[in-house]
């Protein structure tokens, strides 16, 4: 199994970059875990503490849970991922039955930061955008489809979001193999990338 982290700021464009190695390669061959999914269970706090949670904090995510599920998929089982909800904060009673695949992706903006996921990664991509573009995309993604005010999404962004991008995501890019630059010339590198999937397909 040939496993891929592709991480970057919130807003980079990571989906695109994933659906643009995944629209070239086999149907089937491909699976896809979002770190999103792995946000702690939060079932014991109130929604008004939930909502104080500062999610783009290493410490928000179950990585202890997402790196035993990837290593099971390694093990060729499969494993139920979880559902998480973004109106609520908090995890759903739901799960998604994910099966082995030749090659995982695992994207999400926090994925290189933990020290024990990232030795799992057999190819390590960090998708670059500029922060004002990042911001827009947030803004929009998060009125449209996570229920949010304007007021609300530009004061998380200005209070926990920028600050968490310069603390723990901007300098993970050390550790990426490829870096690529989320704009309409990228795609060399998402080429190099599939083309290095196919070799190990």
């Amino acid at each position: 199994m040939l496993i891929i982290g592709i991480a970057g700021g919130t807003g980079c464009g990571k989906t695109t970059v994933v659906n643009q190695i995944l629209n070239e390669l086999p149907q089937g061959e491909v699976g896809v875990i979002s770190q999103d999914s792995y946000y702690k269970d939060t079932s014991n706090l109130s929604y008004e503490e939930r909502i104080k949670i500062n999610f783009d904090h290493p410490r928000s995510i179950d990585f202890d849970l997402l790196t035993e599920h990837l290593k099971e998929l390694k093990n060729k089982k499969p494993v139920q991922q979880p559902v998480y909800s973004f109106v609520q904060h908090n995890r759903t009673k739901d799960t998604v039955l994910t099966h082995p695949r030749k090659v995982m992706i695992v994207e999400g903006i926090l994925i290189l930061t933990n020290p024990e996921l990232r030795d799992l990664f057999d190819i390590k991509i960090f998708v670059h955008a500029d922060s004002d573009e990042r911001l827009i995309r947030r803004l929009k993604r998060d009125i449209a489809e996570r229920g949010r005010d304007l007021d609300e999404v530009l004061s998380r962004y200005q209070n926990t979001l920028k600050p968490m991008h310069q603390q723990f995501i901007e300098p993970m890019k050390e550790y990426a193999d490829i870096i690529i630059p989320n704009n309409k010339y990228n795609t060399v590198a998402v080429d190099i990338v599939r083309t290095i999937i196919n070799e190990r397909l």
